[in-house]
This record gives structure tokens, C-alpha cells and sequence, in this order.
């Protein structure tokens, strides 16, 4: 079923999860591992998210460096499908536009298509790492709206080579990125929700926000969202906080505040084990007050790790 019919149709809030794609060399097993504990809960999709290429340097027996790429938690196409194979819940698939050409992106979703998987949340990607800016492909999308146009174009059956007629018409439901606290790159905040509100006109059919610490950032964001017509459901990203080192390193990495009241807590911590009973009881804290509120869902960023989400779902669902 797709994402927007579930959130329509839903009496209740969902609970949702994202995870990442084993490392290279890693079986699957080892993601039912973190994702069997966490079915209980009856999740009506998974998120499996798209990993950038990165860059490496090797010398080469002449002395030269030779700057090589690699995927370092590629199958994120073929996890969606064992997913859906496997627990028979549906999958969304992340697509990013960094490291493809329009072309690979087409067969990605015709692959998608082939198997069913009918949820793609788009996004740009982030620069590859020790890469200071974005830099699209030779004939790749520059923008993530520039993806989804793609997507809405072979929904209608218009395909990248303009010479192939009568293609077949694919029905993905396309998710988008929001920022309650602004994508790092965007001047300010009105014009974040410029460009957020060209992705749902383009066809984006829900949203699903970055994670934040602090709920006030997204009933504003929701409101901002209403005020610019944006009517799409927004479903707030959570992420425990689970080590003390954290709350220094999400903010650099994410572009998000840390509150004073979870800081403050997070720095008597003694350890780790301390840190994440704090990240727990502020998440379970978060979750009540979002779900009290009416969101439509509550979307955990697992980070391979789900220990702390069935703690923190057992507390609110």
C-alpha cells in the first residue's frame, strides 16, 4: 500500500522506522537482527535509506594516488524487496540523486517498479565525504524536485529516452525531506519552505522531517507549512539520543539544535549507559506530546540500532 493511503486512512498514528543497509560484506541477517524486535509493533512501512559513493585514495606501485569510489552499504533496491518478502511490510525506498545519471535513476525505478515497490522518499544526498560541495553527475539531477519530476514523469509513462513510445505508466507515491530548523544550505527559513513547497506541488505526497530535539520546531514548522499551503501530512523523524559524545556530534553532522534541558542532562551523565536512559526519556517524551498533538505518525531514525526505539514504542504504542 502506499504511504499517503495508509496515513489517510489511518484511525490512529503509525509508528515507522528507518534503518540502514549492511555494510558491504555483511548478510542480511544481520539487518533481521535489528529489525525482527522491532516488528511487534506492526510498522506499516520500513524506510531503507541510499548511501553517497565515497572517495578513497590508493597508491598505486608507480607512486601515484588514484582517487577510487565506492558504496560502502550498497542493496538498498534489493533490502526493500527482502523486506516486503520477508515480513510482508512495505518498503520505502530512498533515492538520492548524487552518483547517478538520469538514465541509472530511470532503471533504478524501473526496477522498483518490477518489484512492487511502490514508496520512494527523495532526496538530494549529501556531498561524498572529504567533498566540501554537491556535485550532480554529468547528465544527473542537481536538485532533489528535479528527481521527483523524473518520478511523476514515468508515472505518466514519459521515460528519459523521448523516443520510447507507449511506456508503461508506473504509480509510485513519492515522499519529500522537510527542515524544521532549515536545511543547512538555504538562506533562511521562508526560503526553505519555498523549495519545500515547489516538491508538493511537483508531486511529493507527504512529508517526513528531519529529526529535532525540541517539538516546538515542529508544530512552527507544521504551521509555517499550513501557512504556505502546504497540506500534506508531515510526520516528525525522531532519534534517541544514545551517547554522551552525541549531543556534540548530531548537531555538526545533522544541523540541529540540542536543547538546553537535554544537554544539561546529557553532561551529568557519568557514561553512555546514563546518556541513553536520558535519550530515551526525552524521545518518550517527544512521542507523547507529538502524538497528543495529532501526528499522523512517528518516524524513528534506528541508525542500525533498535534497542532504544522498542523501549521508546513500547512506552507510546
Amino acid at each position: 500500500m502506499k504511504v499517503i493511503d495508509e496515513l489517510t486512512n489511518s484511525k490512529k498514528p503509525y509508528f515507522s522506522f528507518e534503518i540502514l543497509p549492511p555494510l558491504k560484506g555483511k548478510s542480511i541477517e544481520s539487518l533481521y537482527s535489528i529489525l525482527d524486535p522491532l516488528m511487534e509493533f506492526k510498522p506499516p512501512f520500513i524506510n531503507v535509506t541510499y548511501h553517497s559513493l565515497e572517495y578513497t585514495y590508493k597508491e598505486r606501485a608507480n607512486g601515484y594516488l588514484e582517487k577510487v569510489s565506492i558504496r560502502k552499504r550498497p542493496g538498498t533496491v534489493g533490502i526493500c524487496a527482502s523486506i516486503m518478502f520477508h515480513y510482508k511490510v512495505d518498503a520505502v525506498a530512498h533515492l538520492i540523486c548524487g552518483g547517478f545519471t538520469k538514465n541509472e535513476t530511470e532503471d533504478a525505478l524501473i526496477d522498483l517498479h518490477y518489484l512492487g515497490i511502490k514508496n520512494i522518499l527523495v532526496l538530494r544526498g549529501d556531498p561524498p565525504k572529504n567533498e566540501r560541495e554537491y556535485t550532480p553527475e554529468p547528465n544527473g539531477h542537481t536538485h532533489a524536485i528535479d528527481l521527483m519530476k523524473q518520478i511523476v514523469n514515468i508515472n505518466n509513462g514519459i521515460y528519459v529516452e523521448e523516443d520510447l513510445k507507449e511506456g508503461i505508466k508506473t504509480d509510485f507515491c513519492i515522499g519529500s525531506a522537510g527542515y524544521p530548523e532549515k536545511h543547512f544550505e538555504s538562506p533562511n527559513l521562508s526560503a526553505d519552505l519555498k523549495f519545500l513547497k515547489e516538491k508538493v506541488d511537483a508531486g511529493a505526497s507527504y512529508i517526513v522531517t528531519q529529526m529535532f530535539f525540541d517539538n516546538k520546531k515542529y508544530f512552527d514548522f507544521v504551521d509555517n507549512c499550513r501557512k504556505k499551503d502546504i497540506n500534506v501530512p508531515i510526520i516528525p523523524g525522531i532519534k534517541p539520543i544514545t551517547s554522551k559524545k552525541q549531543v556534540l556530534k548530531i548537531p555538526s553532522t545533522f544541523h540541529v539544535d540540542i536543547p538546553d534541558g537535554l544537554y544539561n542532562e546529557i553532561e551529568k551523565c557519568k557514561n553512555d549507559k546514563e546518556a541513553e536512559r536520558v535519550g530515551i526519556e526525552w524521545s518518550i517524551n517527544q512521542g507523547r506530546e507529538l502524538l497528543k498533538a495529532g501526528a499522523p505518525c512517528l518516524h524513528f531514525f534506528t541508525m542500525s540500532n533498535s534497542k532504544p526505539i522498542v523501549e521508546i514504542a513500547k512506552a507510546l504504542f
